[in-house]
């Protein structure tokens, strides 16, 4: 039971893992001028980078493992 548990867990944090990445990858809007007056927009001036394999490779290994662990304590108890 436990070994399902750590798989579900690693599933867990491998998802939370790739939706943090493009979050907290950079600012969502400019830098607030001193003056006071709110800027008319939150888009990023550059394009952001997207999904890909290259920066979310742990989170796709955390889902991997955890879903190996989750088969492997199944598999451990029978149907009835």
């Amino acid at each position: 039971m436990l070994v399902i548990w750590i798989g579900a867990l690693l599933m867990i944090s491998g998802v939370l893992f790739m939706a943090a990445q493009p979050i907290f990858r950079g600012r969502l809007s400019g830098r607030r001028s001193r003056s006071g007056v709110a800027s008319d927009t939150l888009e990023p001036r550059r394009r952001g980078v997207g999904f890909g394999l290259s920066r979310n490779w742990p989170g796709f290994l955390l889902i991997a493992l955890g879903a190996f662990l989750l088969l492997a304590g199944v598999g451990r108890y029978p149907t009835p």
